[in-house]
C-alpha cells in the first residue's frame, strides 16, 4: 500500500519518468514481516554549482522555454516541500559542490547560496572540492552561516570555521540513522585548500567512523554522504563493512533508466561481507532530485527499495516566493552578463570535454594561443593546453554574451606561458593521455584539451607510461632535444590537475575570460570543429621519433626557427622554473 501511495503520489505532480520497484536478495531469501521492519525515504541532490535559477541544457540561463529550462532552486524546493510530507520518516540531503558555475558564485560568493541553502531545510550536507574554491576562510565563513550539520568523515582543519562546523557524523535520533560523510582527497589539488587542512583517504576513514559508531551506539542503519565520485562510491561500498546505502556526487553522473544514464539507479555492490550496498546520485545542477525508499532490517541492512531520480521540467511547479527573491539577486549582474561579446556559427560543446576532443575546448585553447601570438614579442608559444575540469558549460550556437563566457569559464583563471624539453613535453603528455603524471606517478584528475598547431595521436590499448605514439607540432614531428613554449593556465602550472609538476615562478598574464572574449571579438562569428587534435590511433611510439634535431631548435610554424636563449626576464625565469621543478 505504501508504495502505491508513493508511486500515485509522483506521478500526479509529474516528476518522475519512471519507477522501479526492485527488491534485494536478502528480502527473496527470507520471509519477513512487513509491519516489523523501518522504512526511510532520502531525498538527494548534487553538484548544483550555483544553479539558482532555471537552466538551458547546455548549463546557461534559460532565455528559450520552449527548448526545455530545468532545475532551479525554486522547483526543488516546491518538490520537496509537496513530497516530504507524505512521508513519516525522510531525510533531505545535500552531496557538495553548491559554489562555481554561474554569476550568482561569481557576483555574491556564498551569501544567496547559504540563505537559499537554509530556506530549503536540508537535514545534512557533505563537502565537495569546489567549496574551497574561494579558500578555507571563505568556506569556513560560508559555513558558519549554515543552520544544518555538515558531514565529512575524512577532513582534518585548524581554520577555526572548518573546525567548528565539519563533523565525521551526525546521527538522527528520531529515525536512529548515523550519516557519516566524506570529501573526494583530490581537492587539495583540484582546489584552493589551505596549508591547515588535509583531506585523508575516504575509505579507511569511513570505516573507522563507521567501527566508531557501532562501539559508542546501539546504531545499526548507517548511510553515507559522499563527494568523491559514482566510481569511487562503488569501491568505498565494496572495501568497507557496515554501509547500506551511499548518496554521492562529484562526477555528474546520470543514474537511472533514461537515455544517456550510465548506470542503474540504485547501483548495487557487495561490500567485504557479501552484503548488499546501494549507491545512488542525481546528475548535476539541480536538473534531478534523487529520491529512494528503503526498508531496514533490525541488522541496519537493506530487505527491500523503490524508486528513481525526479526530472525537474518545464512543468514542474515552482516555490513563488523563492522565485522572486532568485530574481531580484539577478538585478546587480543582469546588464553586465547580457553584453553580446561575439557570436559563433558552431555549438561550443562542454559535454565531451572530459573524454575527447570538444569544440569549446578548442576555442578556448585557439584564443589562448591566439592571445600570446599577437602580445609576444620574441617569446612567440608553439601551442596551448588547458584543463578539461575548468570548461564548465556549453556555449550554444549565436550571440554569446558574456556571462555565457563566465558561466562556461568562471574560475578567474589567468594565463600563463611555460618552456619545456622537447623529453619533458613528451612525458607531460604522456601522462595527460595516460592519466597518471610521469614525473611523480600520481593521478591526473582530468582530461585535456589543446590548440591548433599541436596534433597528439594515442592508443589508449597500450599500457600507462606508453600510450601515447606521436605529437606532432607546427606540422613537425616533437623533437626530445628541441625546447617548446606552451600557453597555460595558472592553476595548472601551481600543480593543478597534477597534469604538471608545480612551477615555483611564473609571470600570470590576462584572466581566461577576458582572453575569450578578445579573441570573440576579433573573430567573430567563429567556428569550431572536431578536427583530430586529439586522435586515437593503433601502435606505439618509435623509439627514435623526435631525435633528429639538435638542441634549441623550435618547432613551431609560429615563425620562429629557433627559442631564444634568454627571452624577456620573466621567460627566463620560467625555463629555469620550469627545469629546476622537473629534476628535483
Amino acid at each position: 500500500m505504501r508504495c502505491n501511495l508513493v508511486l500515485s503520489a509522483l506521478a500526479c505532480a509529474g516528476l518522475v519518468a519512471s519507477e522501479d520497484v526492485l527488491y534485494s536478495s536478502r528480502l527473496m531469501k527470507r520471509g519477513i514481516d512487513a509491519q516489523g521492519n523501518f522504512n526511510m525515504s532520502f531525498f538527494h541532490v548534487n553538484d548544483v554549482h550555483a544553479h539558482l535559477d532555471e537552466f538551458s541544457s547546455s548549463g546557461t540561463d534559460c532565455k528559450s522555454p520552449e527548448k526545455g529550462c530545468y532545475g532551479g532552486y525554486a522547483r526543488i524546493k516546491h518538490t520537496i516541500d509537496e513530497l516530504r510530507p507524505q512521508y513519516e520518516d525522510s531525510l533531505w540531503l545535500n552531496a557538495g559542490d553548491e559554489f562555481q558555475g554561474t554569476l550568482f558564485y561569481s557576483f555574491y560568493k556564498g551569501e544567496k547560496i547559504a540563505e537559499v541553502l537554509n530556506e530549503l531545510e536540508f537535514d545534512a550536507m557533505t563537502l565537495g572540492n569546489h567549496e574551497w574554491d574561494g579558500g578555507d576562510e571563505e568556506l569556513g565563513q560560508f559555513l558558519l552561516n549554515l543552520t544544518f550539520p555538515i558531514v565529512s568523515a575524512n577532513i582534518i582543519s585548524s581554520y577555526e570555521g572548518l573546525n567548528k562546523t565539519i563533523k565525521p557524523y551526525v546521527i538522527f535520533e528520531k529515525q536512529q540513522i548515523a550519516l557519516i560523510g566524506c570529501t573526494t582527497p583530490t581537492t587539495v589539488s583540484i582546489s584552493n585548500v589551505g596549508d591547515g587542512t588535509q583531506i585523508l583517504d575516504p575509505i579507511e576513514e569511513v570505516q573507522k567512523t563507521i567501527d566508531h559508531i557501532k562501539s559508542t551506539t546501539n546504531i545499526t542503519r548507517i548511510v553515507a554522504l559522499t563527494h568523491i565520485g559514482y566510481v569511487e562510491d562503488q569501491e568505498l561500498a565494496a572495501k568497507t563493512t557496515g554501509l547500506s546505502l551511499i548518496m554521492g556526487g562529484h562526477s555528474h553522473t546520470l543514474l537511472g533508466d533514461m537515455k544517456g544514464a550510465e548506470g542503474k539507479y540504485p547501483t548495487i555492490v557487495k561490500n567485504k561481507d557479501g552484503d548488499e550496498v546501494f549507491v545512488v546520485t542525481a546528475y548535476r545542477w539541480g536538473e534531478y532530485v534523487g529520491y529512494i525508499d528503503v526498508t531496514f532490517d533490525d541488522d541496519g541492512k537493506v530487505l527491500a527499495y523503490h524508486g528513481a531520480p525526479i526530472h525537474l521540467v518545464n512543468t514542474t511547479a515552482v516555490d513563488e516566493e523563492l522565485q522572486a527573491k532568485i530574481d531580484e539577486w539577478r538585478g546587480p549582474f543582469e546588464a553586465f552578463a547580457a553584453e553580446v561579446v561575439g557570436e559563433t556559427k558552431d555549438v561550443l560543446d562542454q559535454e565531451t570535454c572530459q573524454k575527447q576532443e570538444c569544440t569549446l575546448g578548442n576555442a578556448m585553447s585557439d584564443a589562448m594561443l591566439d592571445f600570446r601570438l599577437k602580445n609576444a614579442k620574441d617569446d612567440k608559444p608553439d601551442f596551448a593546453l588547458v584543463n578539461a575540469g575548468g570548461i564548465r558549460a556549453t556555449i550554444d550556437a549565436g550571440e554569446i554574451t558574456r556571462g555565457e563566457v563566465l558561466t562556461s569559464f568562471p574560475f578567474g583563471n589567468t594565463i600563463v606561458q611555460l618552456e619545456y624539453s622537447g623529453e619533458d613535453l613528451w612525458k607531460i603528455l604522456e601522462g595527460a593521455v595516460s592519466k597518471v603524471n610521469q614525473f611523480n606517478n600520481k593521478p591526473i584528475t582530468t582530461w585535456f584539451q589543446v590548440s591548433k598547431n599541436i596534433k597528439i595521436e594515442y592508443n589508449p590499448n597500450n599500457e600507462v607510461g606508453s600510450k601515447l605514439v606521436k605529437v606532432t607540432i607546427g606540422g613537425e614531428p616533437l623533437d626530445k632535444k628541441a625546447k617548446y613554449r606552451f600557453v597555460t593556465l595558472d592553476f595548472l602550472a601551481g600543480g593543478g590537475d597534477n597534469i604538471l609538476i608545480e612551477v615555483p615562478d611564473y609571470v600570470s598574464l590576462d584572466t581566461q575570460d577576458e582572453v575569450l572574449i578578445w579573441y570573440l571579438q576579433e573573430n567573430s562569428p567563429i567556428s569550431a570543429s572536431v578536427e583530430g587534435r586529439i586522435a586515437i590511433v593503433d601502435g606505439t611510439a618509435e623509439e627514435d621519433a623526435g631525435e633528429g634535431e639538435s638542441e634549441g631548435e623550435g618547432k613551431g610554424d609560429n615563425g620562429n626557427s629557433a627559442v631564444a636563449k634568454a627571452v624577456s626576464s620573466w621567460g627566463a625565469a620560467l625555463a629555469i622554473a620550469a627545469a629546476l621543478a622537473f629534476h628535483l
